[in-house]
């Protein structure tokens, strides 16, 4: 079963709504301090299986120059900030995607398009 950490730029409301649909999924917030540093934060969600969901690019750069296979990481690069639209759009998507992000992937979602890589990134 997978497992979310959502980052601090997640909202509480979309964390919230998620959990309301049966996720397991915690923010930053909820278990590490304010001023985690990001690769910290990979390393707790490494530790506790937690699939990562960020709109933060530097996820993406700090997990390719880790060369490890976890954690997967879910990265938003979408126009809208808007919590409703933002859980609307991971409720559409993820489920496609679980057996891979069990296995160590980044999946960025865009408005128009998902990109897939395999970790870890070469």
């Amino acid at each position: 079963m997978l497992r979310f950490l959502a980052d601090m730029n997640i909202s509480p409301r979309t964390v919230t709504a998620l959990k309301n649909e049966g996720w397991d999924i915690i923010r930053v917030s909820e278990v590490l301090p304010s001023n985690t540093s990001d690769a910290d934060l990979l390393n707790y969600a490494r530790k506790e299986n937690r699939t990562i969901i960020t709109q933060d690019l530097d996820f993406s750069a700090l997990v390719a120059l880790s060369g490890l296979d976890k954690p997967s990481l879910v990265i938003l690069r979408l126009m809208t900030a808007d919590p409703e639209s933002i859980t609307a759009k991971l409720i559409s998507i993820i489920p496609q995607y679980q057996d891979l992000l069990l296995q160590g992937f980044t999946i960025t979602i865009e408005d128009t398009s998902v990109r897939l890589h395999k970790l870890p990134i070469e």
